[in-house]
């Protein structure tokens, strides 16, 4: 089951927010963007929107926040890392999911301090 965002990108690049095979749900590389487009500069900002958005899809995929095994995040400044950091663990502290943090040289808006990707693998 193909579970669509609202990225421009989808239907341009072919691909979907999220994908459920069997009870595991995989989520797309998610991008700090608001419904009106903008960006907020904050890098904590950017990484709540994104978890927000990846939930949303684990959550129409039928699973939750505690349904989440692994998250990965690529940012684009190390100073920036324990404000995201901080970010993910204010959801994710008592889940504790497996976990990589990347630095990367760019991503496909200079405006973006962060992009993230989850994993889940629904249990009830």
């Amino acid at each position: 089951m193909n579970i669509s965002g609202t990225s421009h990108y989808e239907p341009i690049y072919g691909f979907s927010r999220a994908v459920l095979v069997e009870d595991r749900i995989i989520v797309a590389g998610t991008a700090p963007i608001w419904p009106d487009g903008e960006i907020d500069p904050d890098p904590a900002a950017q990484a709540r929107r994104c978890i927000e958005i990846m939930v949303a899809a684990v959550s129409e995929a039928g699973g939750s926040v505690e349904d989440v095994v692994r998250t990965r995040m690529f940012i684009t400044d190390q100073a920036d890392a324990d404000a995201i950091g901080r970010a993910h663990g204010e959801v994710f502290d008592e889940i504790r999911p497996a976990s990589t943090m990347v630095v990367v040289a760019g991503l496909l808006d200079p405006r973006w301090k962060i992009e993230m990707e989850l994993e889940a693998v629904l249990t009830g």
